[in-house]
This record gives structure tokens, sequence and C-alpha cells, in this order.
């Protein structure tokens, strides 16, 4: 039970400020870049806390609590991200809390995202780096300057260990907590340079396995997601949706719905009806005998997945369809029309679903004027959650009380601009005045769930008379993601969508005369960012038909990737490893040994680039694919915990395995057509192959490791597939029909 407050929640305030003194909340960003706040000293419940900046506190009693400022959805990063200023404050990391950002403060705002509070992309790691990096380093200066103005010793004769300020000429030692704890003094806030941070030679968290925080919780089934809030007085909400979008209720017959014992009350909403009851049992039943006669004239009456993605296709094939650049290197028009050979291929996918564990849910409790709400709710943005409360109340962030909970896996669903399953929550709990829990079911989530959207993708790439690639050209037909999910966002980036197009522009290879444009076509479902974003569909077609082009070159696909890697070391040395674990140059010149054999990919999510091999064996009676081994070399940069990593590109490959063969969403007249789990397969336990991750690291900062399993893995397949039955697949996903159909070409 979690215990619903009156009151939003307040900053805490420290005993000590550094900037100013002053009996308000300031603010100021150095040099460094680093946001730097003092608050008021009026909470003498706080009085012991040292705040050196708006990331740390330290308490009396030793403990040094973190802000986490981005959202869990199973990635680790409410682990990773408070390690890297804990390496930096050299704190002893039992001490150390984790304090979940609950409300919507641009202070501590995803640099990669323009300030704006978003985990999405594979950017916490990343974006938050040099932020974190910073705080820590900032306040180990500080821990040391009070110190040394307490022992009356120069600075530099001090160091820290471990949650430990030292002396050693004297041997004395204070602990971060007996500093926090000594009479305030006025310091200046030190700025911190590149120079004042540890070299990676000193690291002892960084680059360590550190136990994920999350994880004992979630192990013990005792973590809380919104799904599982309770509050005081709360009822439940289901909503019937109108089957097609666009649709509304024109006449409500409730008289079923109101006789289940239980049942409240319905709520019209915009495209559906709630149905709230003291349980959610009697509210799913109140549902099922509710009666609704919907509107029959919404456009997307018409949207059907089969002939628009044949309109994707004629508009991916068609040159004068207006198109958007992507990526753009030399001329890939000259270079074309001057090689030996030219070859063309036609590769599609499928809408897919996001597949979240943890069923979309959202606690909304409006208070008596409507105008202010305390919320519990999982989202992979506290800047759009807050906004989505004001816009449905037509208030301001300061009446909100934001509680974020972990998810139960996310993948791109709940990043949109208007949070609908949170829309809905508050709605009905206004309308009744109670505190109100919405839970979609799995059924919902699939018939009224937020897509990846299909795509057709032609590429044109021609060969010289001795083997070499001489000119790319990638059309992907496909609408844009974020002119849907996010249309504020669509009018600072019309027309580059990376959503839609991420992975199109091949940027590891050396290519000189390139070209990927992206053909705009028209929206025909709900479109959300999904797991990798473009880069699941374009890498596949990508690296699917980098295949053929070294089939028709009578090259070997290493040796022909290899070639295009001549000016990327790091992605050589990557391919070799790969190939070197799965033993690739032991393979027959078939490429098949007895029923099994192997398919190599490369690619890449923003700076992360990752090779991967695929083992498969097939059913040739059912048409059924078996990924039985998979090797992959990822370099992504400083790997802040391996063992997370690992198991975050392990997750990424199982997701792109349920992509290449399982998952496909269909539409029909305007409704979805699958239902749940048993229709919409998601990769089964028994299915998933024995992986194996190595990571190169380099030099360079951490570039995320999210979504970089995902890219490779349906190419890797595909290619698999062709050195096992000469024959290509080119329609994501290769369901048994779709095998059994290339099997007979």
């Amino acid at each position: 039970m979690i215990r619903l407050t009156s009151e939003s929640p307040i900053p805490r305030l420290s005993r000590r400020s550094f900037l100013g003194g002053a009996a308000a909340l300031s603010f100021a960003v150095g040099s460094s870049g680093l946001t730097q706040v003092a608050w008021s000293a009026t909470d003498s419940a706080a009085m012991d806390d040292l705040e050196p900046n708006i990331w740390v506190r330290i308490a009396a009693d030793d403990s040094i609590t973190i802000v986490f400022p981005s959202t869990e959805m199973g990635q680790g990063s409410s682990t990773a991200l408070p390690v890297i200023l804990a390496e930096e404050l050299d704190a002893d990391w039992d001490q150390v809390r984790v304090e979940q950002l609950d409300r919507d403060d641009r202070a501590f705002g995803n640099p990669l995202f323009g300030g704006v509070l978003y985990t999405a992309g594979s950017t916490g790691v990343s974006g938050y780096f040099d932020p974190l990096r910073k705080a820590g380093a900032q306040a180990r200066q500080l821990l040391l300057q009070i110190a040394a103005d307490h022992w009356s010793v120069p600075r530099d004769s001090l160091v820290t260990e471990p949650g430990v300020v030292a002396h050693p000429e004297t041997g004395r030692r204070m602990s971060y907590g007996e500093i926090a704890a000594l009479p305030p003094v006025a310091l200046a806030i030190p700025e911190i340079a590149e120079s004042d941070l540890k070299p990676r030679s000193a690291y002892r968290l960084i680059g360590q396995s550190v136990p994920r925080r999350d994880v004992p919780a979630k192990s013990r089934g005792t973590e809380v997601y919104a799904i599982d809030v309770r509050v005081p007085g709360m009822i439940y909400a289901t909503v019937l949706r109108s089957p097609v979008e666009g649709e509304t209720p024109r006449e409500i017959d409730e008289t079923e719905t109101l006789s289940v014992a239980g049942v409240l009350q319905t709520v019209a909403l915009p495209d559906g009806v709630a149905v709230a009851a003291d349980s959610l049992e009697a509210a799913l039943a109140g549902r099922e005998r509710l009666q609704v006669v919907w509107s029959a004239d919404s456009p997307a009456r018409a949207f059907d997945s089969e002939v628009d993605l044949a309109s994707y296709v004629d508009a991916a094939a068609d040159p004068d369809h207006k198109s958007a650049p992507w990526r753009s290197e030399g001329d890939a028009a000259t270079a074309l029309a001057g090689a030996e050979r030219v070859l063309e291929a036609d590769y599609l996918s499928d809408y897919a679903y996001h597949a979240q564990m943890e069923p979309m849910a959202a606690v909304a409790a409006v208070d008596a004027d409507g105008k202010g709400a305390e919320v519990w709710a999982g989202s992979q943005t506290q800047s759009w959650t807050v906004r989505t409360i004001t816009d449905v109340l037509e208030t301001t962030p300061d009446r909100i009380r934001l509680h974020m909970m972990t998810m139960g896996g996310s993948f791109g669903r709940r990043t949109a601009l208007t949070q609908e399953y949170l829309r809905d929550a508050l709605l009905v709990s206004k309308a009744l005045g109670r505190p109100v829990k919405t839970v979609w079911t799995r059924e919902d989530d699939i018939k009224f769930g937020w897509f990846r959207p299909a795509a057709a993708q032609k590429l044109r790439a021609g060969l010289t008379a001795d083997g070499q690639l001489a000119g790319w050209h990638h059309r992907v037909a496909t609408p844009s993601v974020i002119a849907y999910f996010n249309p504020l966002r669509w009018e600072q980036v019309d027309p580059s969508d990376i959503i839609s197009m991420r992975g199109a522009e091949s940027k590891f290879y050396g290519i000189p005369d390139f070209l990927a444009e992206h053909v705009i076509t028209e929206r025909r479902a709900r479109l959300a960012p999904w797991r990798a974003i473009g880069a699941s569909y374009t890498s596949f077609a990508a690296e699917a038909f980098m295949d053929e082009l070294a089939e028709a070159a009578g090259r070997d696909p290493l040796a022909f990737r290899l070639d295009l890697l001549r000016d990327n070391p790091r992605g050589r040395r990557l391919l070799e490893r790969v190939a070197e674990m799965a033993g690739w140059s032991d393979r027959p010149q078939t490429g098949a040994v007895g029923d099994r054999a192997l398919g190599l990919s490369f690619a890449g999510y923003g700076d992360t680039m990752a090779a991967g091999i695929a083992e498969i064996s097939l059913d040739r009676d059912s048409g059924r694919i078996a990924v039985h081994r998979f090797w992959s070399a990822v370099d992504g940069g400083l790997v802040i915990s391996p063992d997370n990593a690992q198991a975050q590109v392990e997750g990424g490959i199982i997701y792109g395995l349920g992509s290449a063969l399982r998952e496909r969403i269909t539409i029909r007249n305007g409704e979805v057509e699958q239902n749940n789990f048993y229709d919409y397969e998601i990769l089964r336990a028994n299915e998933v192959p024995e992986i194996e991750v190595q990571f190169q690291v380099s030099d360079g900062p951490p570039t995320g490791m999210g979504e970089v399993g995902t890219p490779m893995t349906s190419a890797a397949v595909a290619n698999a597939f062709h050195a096992l039955t000469g024959k290509r697949l080119r329609h994501l996903p290769f369901t048994p029909d779709r095998v059994l159909e290339a099997l007979a070409s």
C-alpha cells in the first residue's frame, strides 16, 4: 500500500549553501556546464545534509544520495548513472542511495534530448556521462577543501578513499558524513575541468560489474510498478475503445453494465467509454456488457496493412515521388551509371508491437478543484508525463505530484507527447472525484497499441569489374513516426525523422558515393518508436543487400565488408573478432555444414558498432527457422558495467530475433487483427539461442548499449538462410509461410 499524500513533494533542503548563502532557491551554470543549486535552510529534518550540487546530497550518517534523472524500464541505468557520479566522488558504493527524479525539472534534462527529461535511444549513460562525472568531481573537491580548512592543511596534501578524506602525513581521517556534519562555512563552488577528472586507470567502479540496484526487488517480486499501486479510496477503470481510430461513441447503453455488482459509473472519453468499478474484475465484467454505437466515418476504416505496404513499395520505386534526403555523400547517381553492374532489391517489414511485459496502467487522484493531481505512472519521460497532466487538467506543473514508477519494459511504448493511458485515469478520476487506476489488458494494448511502422525499401548499388562497390542508393518508404507521436518535435525537425530512418545512413562503411532518402508515406496506423527505431528494419535491408552484393561480386561476405571498413579500424577489428568467435573461416565454401549455416551482419546504433553471426537450421516442411547460436562483438566505447552491458546486448539480440522470426501486426478495415501473445508471438524461452558477446573497449566515451543488439540480427538470420538454401528472405518477419514461399521460388 502506498500512502496517498495531500501535498506536492517539495525539494529537500540542505544546511549548507555554497552559492550566495541565501534564503531562497538559486541556480547557476558554471563554465563547466554543470548546473549548481543552493536551497534555503529551513527544514530542520535535513539540517545535516551537505548538498554540493543538484545531483548529490551527503548526510551526516555517511549516506550519499544521488539523483537518478532517467527512468528505469529494465535497462539498468538506475545503477549505471549513479555509478558514474560515485566514481568521481570516490564514494563508498555501499553508502549510496539512488533517488528517482519525480518531477519535470529541466535542470536534470538529458543533454542529448535538448534538456528534456527523456529516457530513450540508448542515451542515458552517454547523455549524462559528462554532467555526472563533473558533479561527482565537484563534490569531491568540496569535501577536500572543507577538510583542509578544518585541519588547516593544504588541500593537495589530502587524498580520498571510498567515503573518506585522509591526511597521510598525520594519519587523520574523516568520513564524508563527518565532513557534512561540520559547521557551515562559506566556500566557492569549484569549477571542474577535464584535468580534474580521474584517469581511467584509477577507476574502481566503472568497468566493474556493480550489481544492479533494481534487480533484488524484481527477483523477490517486491518491485512496485504502476499496475501494483494501491491508494486509499482507489477504484478501477477499464476502457471500451473505439474499434477503429478516429471513431467516437454516438450511443451508449449502460443498462447491463450498471447491473454488474461493483460497477459505479461509466465515463465517456474522446475515443472510448470507461467503466469505473470498485474492483478490476467488476470493471472488466461491466465493460463486457457495455453497448456502444460508434461513429462510422473515420478515414482509418480504410487502413489495410497489406494494401498499404504495397503502396509503400510503389512509392519507393517511383523516382518522382517526393523524398527527403537522409544522408548524401559524393554522387551516387553518377557512380551507379558508371558501374559495371547494378543490382537492386526490395525489402519489406511489417508493423510490430512493443510487447512490454507490464500492462499499461496509471493511477491518478485529481484534486477536488480539478486543477491538481497526484499521479503514479511509469513513463520514459517525466517531462511529457507532466505535460500530459497539465494539458488534460488545464493546470500548471506546480499542482502536480508525480511518482515516477519503474516500468516492466517499454521499448518506446511510453514515450509519446500525450500518454493516453494516463489521460484516461485523469479524466475518470476527475469525473468521479476519487483516485482511479486505469488498466489496459494485453488485448487492449495489442488492439490499440502504437506500432513500429511498416516500411518498403528499395536498394540499388553498383559493382566494378573487379568486384568493388560503386554507388549506393537506399530509398525508405515509410511514414514519419515523429509527426504522429510527438508533433511538437516534428515541427522542429521536419523532414528529418530519425525514428523512421536511423540505420539507413550506413555511416560505419566508407562508401564515397552514397544516397539515402526518406519517402514519407501516409500514416496508416498509430505509430511510436520501437526498440532500435528505424535501424531495426533499415539495417536489415542494408546488411542483407550487402550479402547479395558480395555474392554477385563472387566474394566472401566478410572480405567484401572488410574492404568497406578500410578507414574504420575499430569496425574492422569487430568483424574480424566475431569471425574468429564463430569460426567463420572454418566453414566450407558452400556456407553450410550439414543442416546448419552461418550468416554475417555488421550494423550499429548511434555511435555504437556491432558485428554478429547467426547459426541457423531450417525445418523445410514447416518453414520454421531455428537459431542455435549467435555471436556478437560490440564496440560501445567505455563500458560502465560489463555485466549489464552484456545483458542489454543479449536482450537486443533476442528482441531482434523476435522481429526476424515472429512479430507481426496486421490491420484490416482499420482494426488490428491480433489479440494476445497466442497470435502475436514473441520469441519463446526455449527458442533463445546460445549468445556470446564480447566487448571491444575503446578510448572514447560510452556510446550506449541498449539497442545495438537489434539492428544486426535480422540480416544475420536472413544471410544464414541464404547460405543454407540459396534463397533470399526480404520480408520481415520470416514467417513459415514466407519461408516456404522463398524455398519454392
